[in-house]
């Protein structure tokens, strides 16, 4: 079983940064597709971003050119750079690790975007 814990959401002001972490408990991580979801009160879950093995990444259109995701296969961590937010990024993000046979979930953390 992997564990993954979330952390760095919090309220921010409109055009305001956050950086999300989210690091696993086992070293399936350096072989796993490494994602990001949200999801706002009252609609479903959505991708927001994804890393593969391969460090190739891809966006969601909504936060393309403000998101960054990376990672650090020796701390066993994944990140999302937010940047220039918008109230409408508000939701609970949510880190995932897939490879084949696995797909673990982090519990989700809080990000408000608010003036």
């Amino acid at each position: 079983q992997v564990q993954l814990v979330e952390s760095g959401g919090g309220l921010v002001q409109p055009g305001g940064y956050l950086r999300l972490s989210c690091a696993a408990s086992r070293s399936i991580f350096s072989i796993a597709d490494k994602r990001w979801y949200r999801q706002a009160p009252g609609k479903q879950r959505e991708w927001v971003a994804s890393i593969t093995s391969g460090d190739s990444t891809n966006y969601a259109d909504s936060v393309k050119g403000r998101f960054t995701i990376s990672r650090d296969n020796a701390k066993n961590t994944v990140y999302l750079q937010m940047n220039s937010l918008k109230p409408e990024d508000t939701a609970v993000y949510y880190c995932n690790l897939w490879a084949p046979g696995s797909n673990y979930w982090g519990q989700g953390t809080q990000v408000t975007v608010s003036s």
